[in-house]
């Protein structure tokens, strides 16, 4: 069976089949992979670097292979590295290390970030034809790499420009493989061979400390091939489903995984045997892409070990498909323990654990954040390591996947949001239970999750009744310096400065103050070989250097590693829980001190709330002395606008007594006037428009599935770049996307992120931007379109450039345009696409060709927006 006769069934009706089996029944093309590597390194790096600079550093992959060359290398004897070989195995797997280096020297000053380094992998892959005459369309490949950055393929003649595809570089779970097409058609007749590039980074976060002193690169490629033929294929390792409890589903989201082997499809109708079910949207799946396809249950009981749900599909070319997939159900009694629950997050099905209490309760439950790389949903590890509570229930979510986002931005959304689900899902199920939305949580972390656990804690403090975060570590940077830098070695430190506002809103130090009246437990054990204790020390040291009276207490048990058995579930944890709940609510201190980066990403504490600050992208802070219980005296640093939700007999802001009723329970807000020091009461701006966010990566926390708007359908790198970012973005983050060329750009569109695609020099910007807020135009010189900002025109060679700009219609959502002055600049472009924390990207940036070689050496502007969207000439840089 070939696999046009499979897709040919497509017509009619198909089930489940896997991947593999497509491939090995219908796929005539075949590979060879060769086990011979060459490897160029090491070279110092810190984390994220390789996004700034060319993956492929120091060489210029465009250009022919010269592997008796040397290159400067600070980590080797003499200062110089050259090309070695290396054996991958049958299986790919492929170890990169380098035993000449002298490790422990460079270790004894430098610690882990000494270790942290960058090289470059080169094979070549062939291609053989099919045996006899074939019509078949060239092949794509399937490429999984795992625990490697980047992956290129060029053509032996070198003739296109290098698009670098990110590798499954956490080796996540349930990753798909992904679509390359090849750079050039293969022959029909003959073998053709192509170059295989990988960028292979050593990070201690991700790989762990070598204790034997060697680190190791430990990467898996495997590659697969198959034709490009119309048609979809089922993903069943993308399905969503929840657990049923005497026949009832707890959560209301299904999802089918979906992807186009070749064509665009349309999901449009959903139905299912015995279980009343809705298809959410319509989905369009372009081709080669994966999507979850999302189902809501209505109604009704199932007592099943399966259903069997029926999707019609149509293709723009006139094809009808019905699809049909037997999804799994998990059947529990009414008191099972451990329950894995669904909902829409952002509308995408997800998944999120529940932890039932031994007896019926409905106060506030827990929140327990795992470390990463723990996935929740395949192993019940995590759950299971918690102490199941008396009367609380307990809300494992996923953080979207095991590492998510570092509990930032869409992982903080999520964890939130798995809260509310499961009061809506109790709700559904008790109604009289007093459980409400935005119900405030106990918060417990894990290593990754214990610094989530004091991200929430201190940027919600008023959603937090106490945190107990076990091993974290205070912010990326001080896990692991960014002393090695090579950007450092060239950039401008006033663009470095702007570059690290972007870290600022991640950095849990700076926001300790919101925790002086929180309750906290730490614990660190003492021996930990992976987070090292003093991060607790510190945290907590900084918490009392607020408040000496801090109800924070910290344990190190002695000669304890990063994880052991009982590390949450002991006498103390549970004294501490025991005693958070019992002391409903909290006390408030005389005198605290609220520390916001970004609002829209912050939430209130004791009632105040920064709205805007004065100048976007540095620190802002309102503290607040409290006499006689309702008599405020504020003080504000960088604070614009604030609002309060407490009742006060009097109230005095930076000196100035404020005479107003302030009766009632609020908000109020408060806004500073413009041209003077003083403040006024401002009118209820809750509707107003956002402050821009101060970062690129807020763009991932999207209300809805994403859009990605390529301008010009005629070039084939923004499409296959559109498909490059919708994968990134569901393989980190299990966030949806739907690709849409311009011209089929619907007025209506879903109110989600929208993610914009070309080139500088697309006459669509003109429209897009037409009366654009933002610094960003678009001009005509020499009948030619150019984009420009604050009067610097934007049209050199190489230009890669991304900004933010507000969303036509949504207030809260946010439009980001990536755009190229030609296709290096907009690969540029697309590796600053910040799918991963710690990647330095303010509100616009501008990057050339020097950061192939010099990193962020080679930005050219960058800049957090000021209140408006205008320009912030003191957060902004132009060369």
């Amino acid at each position: 069976m070939r696999a046009t006769l499979f897709l040919a069934c497509l017509c009619s009706r198909v089930s489940a089949m896997s991947p593999q089996t497509i491939l090995a029944l219908g796929n005539s093309w075949k590979l060879d992979l060769s086990r011979s590597w060459d490897v160029l390194g090491p070279f110092p790096i810190h984390a994220r670097e390789q996004h700034f600079l060319s993956p492929s550093f120091p060489i210029n992959i465009s250009e022919p292979l010269d592997l008796k060359k040397t290159y400067p290398s600070a980590y080797a004897d003499n200062g110089t590295v050259g090309w070695s070989k290396t054996e991958a195995t049958a299986e790919g797997d492929l170890q990169v290390s380098f035993p000449d280096v002298r490790w422990s020297a460079l270790r004894a000053t430098e610690g882990w970030s000494a270790l942290q380094h960058h090289a470059v992998a080169h094979t070549t892959i062939t291609v053989f034809p099919p045996t006899g005459s074939t019509d078949e369309s060239p092949p794509r490949l399937l490429v999984q790499l795992i625990q490697g950055a980047y992956i290129a393929i060029l053509d032996l003649e070198l003739s296109t420009s290098p698009q670098w595809h990110a590798g499954n570089i956490y080796d996540m779970e349930r990753t798909l493989p992904r679509a390359i097409e090849l750079p050039t058609a293969p022959s029909t007749t003959s073998p053709t061979t192509y170059h295989v590039f990988l960028c292979a980074d050593y990070e201690i976060r991700l790989f762990g400390d070598p204790q034997s002193g060697l680190p190791v690169q430990q990467i898996k490629l495997t590659v697969d091939i198959e034709s490009i033929v119309s048609g979809v294929l089922l993903e069943p390792t993308q399905n969503v489903a929840c657990d049923f409890l005497d026949g009832r589903p707890f959560g209301d989201a299904l999802g089918i995984g979906l992807r186009s082997l070749g064509g665009w499809w349309t999901v449009s109708t959903a139905k299912a045997e015995n279980l009343a079910l809705e298809l959410v949207r319509p989905i369009l799946i372009a081709p080669s892409q994966t999507r979850i396809v999302p189902l809501r249950i209505l109604e009704g009981q199932y007592t099943g070990s399966a259903v069997e749900i029926v999707l019609n599909l149509s293709s723009r070319d006139g094809q009808k498909a019905e699809v049909t997939t037997s999804l799994p159900i998990n059947q529990l009694p009414a008191e099972a323990a451990i329950i894995s629950a669904s909902y829409f997050a952002a509308g995408v099905p997800t998944n999120f654990v529940a932890v039932s209490p031994i007896h019926d309760n409905d106060g506030p439950p827990i929140l327990a954040l795992h470390g990463a790389g723990v996935d929740i949903i395949s192993n019940s590890f995590w759950p299971e390591a918690l102490p199941r509570q008396q009367t609380r229930w307990i809300v494992v979510p996923t953080g979207r996947t095991p590492w998510g986002l570092d509990w930032h931005g869409p992982s903080a959304k999520e964890a939130w949001s798995s809260v509310d689900a499961l009061v809506s899902i109790l709700r559904a199920r008790q109604p009289s239970i007093h459980l409400e939305e935005q119900t405030p949580v106990l918060l417990i972390g894990h290593s990754n999750g214990g610094q989530g656990a004091w991200y929430l804690a201190s940027r919600f403090p008023d959603r937090v009744l106490g945190v107990l975060p076990a091993a974290a570590y205070i912010k990326s940077q001080a896990y692991v310096a960014l002393s090695m830098s090579r950007s450092a070695h060239f950039i401008d430190p006033a663009v470095r400065a702007i570059l690290e506002t972007s870290l600022t809103p991640d950095d849990d130090d700076l926001f300790l103050s919101n925790l002086v009246d929180t309750p906290l437990l730490a614990i660190h054990g003492g021996a930990d070989e992976n987070v090292p204790v003093w991060h607790s020390r510190e945290a907590v040291g900084v918490l009392k250097a607020w408040n000496n009276e801090a109800n924070a207490t910290f344990r190190e048990p002695p000669g304890k590693g990063h994880w052991y058995p009982g590390i949450l579930d002991n006498d103390a944890t549970q004294s501490f829980v025991d005693q958070v709940f019992a002391s409903e609510p909290r006390p408030r201190s005389n005198t605290f001190t609220l520390t916001v980066a970004i609002p829209s990403e912050s939430g209130s504490l004791h009632g105040f709330k920064i709205e805007r600050l004065r100048t976007p992208g540095r620190l802002a802070r309102l503290t607040v002395l409290v006499q006689d219980e309702d008599v405020f005296k504020i003080s504000t640093t960088n604070v614009q606008r604030f609002s309060m939700q407490a009742s006060a007999r009097s109230l005095v802001i930076d000196g100035q007594i404020i005479d107003v009723d302030l009766g009632l329970h609020g908000p109020i807000f408060f806004e500073r006037q413009a041209r003077k020091s003083s403040w006024k009461l401002a009118d209820d701006l809750r509707a107003a428009v956002a402050q821009p966010s101060g970062r690129i990566q807020s763009f991932l926390s999207s209300p809805a599935p994403f859009r990605i708007l390529v301008l010009d359908s005629a070039n084939s790198q923004h499409l296959l770049l559109a498909l490059r970012i919708a994968h990134d973005l569901h393989a980190y983050h299990r966030l949806d996307s739907e690709i849409v060329l311009l011209e089929e750009h619907p007025h209506n569109a879903p109110e989600g992120n929208v993610l914009v695609i070309g080139d500088t020099s697309s006459p669509a910007l003109g429209e897009l931007l037409k009366n654009s807020p933002t610094p960003f135009r678009v001009t005509t010189q020499q009948q030619r379109w150019h984009i420009e900002i604050q009067d610097s025109v934007l049209d050199a060679a190489g230009l890669g450039i991304l900004f933010l700009h507000p969303h036509p219609r949504n207030s809260i959502g946010q439009m980001l345009f990536l755009l190229g002055t030609d296709g290096p600049g907009l690969e540029r472009a697309a590796r600053l696409f910040p799918i991963r924390t710690g990647v330095t990207v303010p509100d616009w940036i501008i990057t050339s060709s020097r950061a192939d070689e010099m990193g962020a050496g080679g930005i050219i502007g960058a800049g957090v927006y000021g209140n408006n969207w205008t320009f912030n000439d003191v957060m902004s840089w132009l060369y």
